[in-house]
């Protein structure tokens, strides 16, 4: 790993509307920077949050349109929510994990076991909107990937973030959901620690640590979507690489589940 990471917001990034060429927008923030040491260069890792990648696809619900089932109703009864805002969630999920104290922890029908399966209505552009999670946000990051290096001639790895809880922590923290060009994971296993005994058990998680990362120089209230992070350049390889579904624990080894 690097001995030096530097991590920069992007400035000057607008509300993203619908089908708006996120690329472009990033690119153009990019290049307008006064800082020279901003300049895109190999190894660079744009992280971008979730929301923003939604916005551009247009994953975006708008509350009027939603006709709650008799499911719905009857848990945001018992939870104190819209039954509207319980419709989406329950069609963003594929297993109901728990409801408690108003919390509904889903697996998304990509994988992730989260709350309300990463429905969110904060910045959403408006009231009675609330935002989904990207359909497939592997496949955003390496489309918005593949149009960076069309705009700025380098081929940038791409972190899609969202904030999920953690189990037995206190507050959340931004996770990798989709990635391309990073590597997700750096496998430690049959390798040495400083007193010589093998390791069996250490698998760091690169993206999800860069998401993290870029987390602490934004403002979540202001309009800081985007963060550059330099010096990891051994994580980025070149190709798009497995993705951040390679984040996700198979079901058998899940003790949470």
């Amino acid at each position: 790993m690097a001995a030096d990471l530097l991590v920069f917001a992007v400035p000057g990034i607008p509300e993203i509307a619908p089908a708006a060429d996120l690329a472009r927008v990033i690119a153009g923030a990019v290049r307008s920077a006064t800082d020279p040491q901003r300049a895109i260069e190999p190894g660079d890792v744009f992280v971008v949050a979730q929301k923003v990648v939604s916005k551009a696809e247009d994953a975006v619900v708008r509350l009027g349109e939603v006709t709650p089932s008799a499911l719905a109703i009857e848990w945001a009864a018992a939870a104190g929510k819209d039954p509207r805002v319980v419709e989406v969630v329950l069609a963003q999920s594929k297993r109901i994990v728990r409801m408690d104290r108003g919390v509904l922890i889903t697996e998304t029908h990509h994988g992730f076991v989260c709350a309300n399966a990463g429905v969110d209505a904060s910045n959403a552009g408006g009231p009675g909107r609330l935002v989904l999670l990207p359909l497939d946000p592997d496949a955003s990051a390496r489309r918005l990937r593949a149009r960076l290096r069309a705009r700025l001639g380098v081929a940038p790895a791409v972190v899609v973030t969202d904030s999920f809880g953690r189990a037995w922590r206190i507050g959340q923290a931004e996770v990798a959901i989709g990635c391309a060009g990073l590597a997700p994971v750096d496998d430690w296993r049959g390798r040495t620690d400083t007193d010589g005994r093998e390791l069996h058990g250490t698998v760091i998680a690169i993206a999800d640590e860069a998401a993290s990362a870029a987390d602490l120089v934004r403002d979540k209230g202001s309009r800081e979507p985007a963060v550059r992070i330099r010096g990891l350049g051994r994580q980025v390889p070149g190709g798009d690489g497995p993705g951040a579904a390679a984040l996700l624990r198979a079901a058998a080894d899940d003790l949470f589940g």
